[in-house]
């Protein structure tokens, strides 16, 4: 009976999976197509990449995209760390109501931060005449930074406040516990935190459509345009997205994993 239910709940998850997961796979399999169809095989080819990078607009949205996401990631990361570190240190008030403010841009609707950002961008004169990179920037550091916070404050709930006391009382400047004590034990969640925000700025359309200018388009805005026509080099442009998703995915999930595999070990030899 038990192996029943075993093989049962297994069948259940495995076509969930397929439902989920067939139309990216098909996808991915028809970007490798040498037809125009979308729908019918005619071949192995890879001419809808070389095509996909002959193309200078599609270069420049790829520039954009991994340029702004880098940055993006950069900058969240190190306003997400220093506010999380804070705020572990304030008093429970004040780090409910920072948290709650925090958590606007998390629950809300992209929808309704895009219009909220392009809002904004257009009543200040200097932004609103020079849209583009730099709003574009400045909405992605906007809505990564929060994601990083909460990646942060679960890690530096679980460690010990007296270790960085431990480092001054013999010692070392706040910089220095900082630098030597606290920064090694959050590292994991600040290569997550990082890895949530460039998988977040690199994917996103929704916040980057309403917020750009000046014809700055990321990929996510340029498959947009790409799929009001048939063009099967969204599908060859849609397997990198996928790809480069996967990648940050696995990293976001393995890479703590090692690091606390590794802590564990150098403990043990200790």
């Amino acid at each position: 009976m038990m192996k029943k239910r075993k093989w049962g709940s297994s069948l259940a998850i495995f076509l969930m999976l397929l439902f989920f997961y067939s139309p990216i796979i098909v996808l991915m399999v028809f970007s490798f197509n040498d037809s125009k169809s979308l729908t019918s095989w005619a071949g192995f080819s890879t001419r809808w990449y070389q095509e996909l990078f002959a193309s200078r607009d599609m270069i420049s949205a790829i520039q954009v995209s991994v340029g702004v996401a880098i940055a993006a990631t950069i900058i969240s990361t190190i306003v997400g760390t220093i506010t999380a570190i804070g705020l572990s240190k304030h008093k429970p008030i004040v780090k409910r109501t920072v948290l709650s403010i925090n958590n606007f841009p998390v629950f809300n609707p992209e929808i309704v931060t895009a219009i909220s950002l392009m809002i904004l961008f257009a009543s200040i004169k200097p932004i609103s005449e020079n849209k583009g990179l730099i709003t574009m920037l400045i909405a992605h550091i906007t809505f990564c930074t929060p994601y990083v916070i909460l990646t942060m404050l679960p890690k530096l709930r679980s460690l010990d406040p007296s270790l960085t006391d431990a480092a001054m009382d013999l010692g070392a400047t706040p910089f220095m516990a900082l630098k030597k004590v606290l920064l090694p034990q959050l590292t994991p969640a600040i290569i997550s935190g990082a890895l949530i925000a460039f998988t977040m700025s690199f994917d996103d359309f929704v916040i980057s459509y309403f917020v750009t200018g000046n014809g700055v388009s990321n990929i996510s805005i340029m498959v947009y345009s790409m799929s009001k026509r048939i063009n099967p080099t969204i599908n060859a442009l849609s397997t990198i997205i996928i790809v480069i998703i996967t990648i940050a995915l696995v990293l976001i999930n393995v890479v703590p994993m090692l690091k606390s595999k590794n802590l564990k070990q150098e403990g043990g030899k200790i």
